[in-house]
């Protein structure tokens, strides 16, 4: 039991540090409620599952390659770049009355999926973190065990998804339309700056 906590906090260690994602849940969470930051939540850890899948069958090292490295650090540019402006453009048209604003569920599920499939971070993660749990793990535990464990790994995943949810939508019930403004515009940078940052990667990769 002891050794399901373990994988659990590690799936909690692994959604935890502040990133895009946790950004974009705040703010989805403070427009458009819990729901809305619950599912960029599972967008991502579906990407995530994606992510785990490929380690597990051992393909993820075709991503090491360093023109899908470029690719992926371009990718998510564009992705974390244009989340963050329009972030920065529904700010101002932001209000406490529900339904106020243009946020369906479908997008903002697609919205977290492809943020954390457009992370090299993600990537490094599951290669570094989890490619090195599995190697250990194969050695040691039965396919079930290890079936297991990695659903133990995603069950953290999932609680701390639903945590940033629940803050998110409790900071709306308590905030004025101007702190949510600000909130969602600093979320807005925030997301941008992640987007420059994976642009200078990319263009490390291929000029220098």
């Amino acid at each position: 039991m002891n050794i399901i906590f373990s994988y659990i906090f590690l799936g909690l260690s692994l959604a935890a540090p502040i990133g895009p994602i946790n950004a974009a849940q705040l703010d989805r969470g403070i427009k458009g409620g819990f729901l809305n930051a619950w599912l960029v939540g599972l967008g991502a850890t579906t990407a995530d599952l994606v992510y785990m899948l490929l380690v597990y069958l051992g393909l993820v090292h075709f991503l090491d390659i360093p023109f899908m490295k470029a690719f992926l650090w371009l990718f998510g540019f564009f992705v974390l770049t244009y989340t963050g402006i329009e972030s920065l453009i529904s700010a101002g048209k932001i209000e406490m009355k529900k339904g106020s604003h243009n946020i369906t569920y479908s997008k903002s599920f697609i919205s977290g999926f492809f943020m954390s499939l457009a992370n090299p971070l993600t990537i490094l993660f599951w290669l570094g973190i989890y490619g090195s749990v599995l190697a250990n793990a194969v050695t040691m535990y039965s396919t079930g065990q290890l079936v297991i464990y990695s659903s133990a790994i995603i069950f953290g995943l999932l609680l701390w998804d639903f945590t940033m949810a629940c803050v998110a939508s409790t900071f709306r019930k308590y905030l004025t339309n101007k702190m949510l403004v600000w909130i969602s515009v600093l979320s807005g940078l925030s997301l941008i700056g992640f987007g420059i940052y994976f642009g200078y990667q990319a263009l490390q990769l291929l000029f220098f």
